[in-house]
Parts: structure tokens; sequence; C-alpha cells
């Protein structure tokens, strides 16, 4: 995961209702990266990526070609204490 600032990614992330919590992860040996978040059930995942898409969009991050995810998983939480 690159180590430049995207705060403004969980800032945007967290501007939709029902989004309760985002973390950038990073492993500092190997620089492989995973981002978590937490939604409310009713949260959909495509609304949260079209802000944030928008974000970049108006900041300018895609100007410059980065690169994707390699992939994506999204799983539901189905207990927590």
């Amino acid at each position: 995961m690159p180590q430049d600032d995207r705060q403004w990614v969980i800032d945007a992330a967290k501007s939709v209702p029902g989004v309760l919590d985002a973390y950038h992860l990073v492993d500092p040996e190997t620089g492989n990266g995973l981002s978590i978040a937490f939604f409310e059930d009713d949260v959909e995942v495509g609304a949260v990526k079209a802000v944030i898409y928008a974000k970049g969009k108006e900041i300018g991050w895609h100007d410059e070609p980065r690169p994707a995810p390699e992939s994506e998983t999204i799983y539901r939480v189905v207990r927590h204490g």
C-alpha cells in the first residue's frame, strides 16, 4: 500500500451515512496493505466507492496513474462482542 496520505479516502467514506469507521493497515516489512471499513447493514458499498471516487476526482488524485487493489472481499459481520 502506498505510504502517501490517504486520510481523504477514510474521510470521504465516513461522510456516507451508516459508515461506522474505516482503517488502512500496512505490513511494515512487505508494504502490503489492507483497508477495513465497517458499515451498517443498509449501506451500499457502491455508494461509498462512488463518494471516494468523486473526492479523488475533486482533489486531482486520478490525474496520474496509480495501482489498483489486487483483490477485494466483502464480509458481513455475524457476531461481535
